[in-house]
């Protein structure tokens, strides 16, 4: 190191993890100075998740060697890890819903002290960063975005020198996002290092200050994404250029979906309920529904397919009442949708391809003969859904489970797609599915709402619901806002919405 360069307070050098029929990192090598925002980038299998395991103790690295503090590094597991200053926020919460913030924060600590003064604790590291928190209150009564400021509070209550974050603000507002970022600002300037994971690249753009790119396990590059464009970046990260969303070619046409009054009972004790809910849908007209996870994502699709009966309510469909009608009926009338989880609701994880475009598909297609499936049909069928959304697998007689995520996802969407639908309503619609996949599904549901069906797209992600929907409704608590166009829409305005400025204006509540 020369005199000129930073100190390091991690170097990762010919880091290499492999699993059976998989090199998850090849020779990863890497540097993080202190005070540092780090992003780490790549896309889903790219191997991000492997390395910072590696970092955090979760597994053993196969070759290479870590430095913490210029001193050798070998976390033997996450004890190890945490007593080295190295502390991770999960991306998927690791917390009791039936026990409150502080005992909450005692199950993760390897000595807590009494509540008591665990409380006083919290309170005075919450009040320092920011992150207002009451230590007596209920988890399953908390918001996302306050469970997500009990994990790292939990961390910075062990004084990191390291703060590993994975996709933070999946499950954020704006103004929530704001919040983190200010804390995270605060903790670099205090000298702690912070590797960041996301998929939200504008928010890479404004945090961090230096990015690490993987792609197929590999390190294929580090820059500044200050000085890149958030297309740039995804380019780096798929190797590839990438097409630009289109959206040409559509405008509103008549009414085709009413909603009315809808009220959906929760399905567990900690579970969202929703209460009145009402829109309505155009053809050609995409409809974006956006909120933070947990407030009635999974409940509105339910509600919407047909799944679970509404307590209350109607939903008319071509001036049809389908609101007593199951999933079968509403799919033959023209009403599809496609599930957020993949594997065991969109489709059946070891069912091959062909079985699993029957499973929907038998509604709008024929695949059946005088009540019997015909197979050559079905075959056929998923190969058109194969051949029309690039899924890359060696044939539709491929299970399900053995596909990627995002070649699944593709494949879930073509399927219901290539059925010709009146109204679509998708959960989550591009989560967990690479750049290009992602692009691709945007655009085949952009091309299906050119075409007369009018598109519902319910998702965590606001830069995906800016970039296709026409409407923009938030949904918060089971609540949903009024439709508004998206058409000079702030992130502000939006954030609201979301934090439930319900019954108004946006824009009213916003001056």
């Amino acid at each position: 190191m020369s005199a000129n360069e930073p100190p390091l307070l991690l170097r990762v050098e010919g880091l290499s993890k492999a699993y059976p029929g998989v090199l998850a990192n090849d020779a990863v090598s890497l540097s993080v100075a202190p005070g540092q925002v780090h992003a780490l980038l790549g896309e889903n299998g790219a191997g991000k998740s492997t390395l910072v395991k590696m970092i955090y103790g979760l597994v053993r690295p196969d070759t290479g060697q870590m430095a913490l503090h210029g001193a050798s590094y070998a976390p033997a597991d996450p004890h190890a890890a945490r007593a080295a200053g190295v502390a991770m926020v999960f991306q998927h919460f690791s917390l009791f819903e039936a026990l409150s913030v502080a005992e909450n924060v005692a199950l993760g600590m390897e000595d807590p002290p009494p509540l008591r003064q665990l409380a006083a604790r919290i309170r005075a590291v919450s009040d320092a960063y920011g992150l207002p928190l009451d230590p007596g209150r209920i988890v399953g009564d908390l918001s996302a975005g306050e469970r997500q400021r009990v994990e790292i509070i939990r961390c910075l209550l062990q004084d990191p020198k390291l703060l590993i974050m994975d996709e933070p603000t999946s499950v954020l507002t704006p103004q929530e996002v704001e919040i983190l970022f200010a804390t995270l600002r605060q903790l670099a300037a205090e000298g702690t290092a912070i590797l960041y994971i996301s998929h939200k690249l504008e928010e890479i753009r404004r945090l961090c200050d230096r990015a690490t790119i993987l792609r197929g396990g590999r390190v294929v590059g580090e820059c500044d994404p200050r000085e890149k464009s958030a297309h740039e970046l995804a380019e780096l990260m798929v190797g590839a250029e990438l097409k630009l969303t289109d959206r040409a070619g559509r405008h509103a046409g008549e009414v085709v979906l009413v909603v009315a009054g809808l009220n959906l009972a929760p399905s567990s004790a900690f579970g969202p309920s929703l209460k009145d809910l009402g829109f309505t849908l155009r053809r050609g007209e995409v409809l974006g529904i956006g909120g933070v996870a947990g407030n009635g994502q999974e409940e509105l699709l339910a509600a919407l397919s047909g799944e679970r009966p509404t307590s209350r309510g109607s939903v008319t469909l071509k001036g049809e009442d389908i609101s007593a009608l199951g999933p079968n009926p509403r799919r033959a009338r023209g009403l599809l949708a496609a599930p957020e989880e993949r594997l065991g609701h969109a489709a059946a994880p070891d069912m091959s391809l062909t079985e699993n475009a029957i499973l929907t598909g038998t509604m709008r297609r024929p695949l059946t003969h005088r009540g019997f499936i015909d197979r050559r049909a079905a075959r056929a069928f998923a190969r058109e859904i194969i051949a029309a959304f690039d899924v890359r697998t060696p044939g539709p007689h491929v299970a399900a489970r053995a596909l990627s995520g995002g070649n699944l996802q593709k494949f879930v969407i073509g399927r219901e797609v290539l059925q010709a639908p009146e109204v679509l309503v998708v959960n989550q619609p591009t989560w967990g599915v690479d750049a290009a996949a992602a692009a691709a599904i945007r655009q085949a549901l952009l091309d299906l709402a050119a075409g007369g069906a009018g598109v519902i797209v319910i998702s965590q992600d606001l830069d995906e619901l800016m970039e296709i929907s026409d409407q923009f409704s938030a949904l918060n608590e089971g609540r949903l806002s009024q439709p508004r166009s998206t058409t000079g829409l702030t992130l502000q305005e939006i954030g609201l919405s979301l934090g439930g400025a319900h019954g108004m204006k946006v824009a009213e509540a916003v001056t």
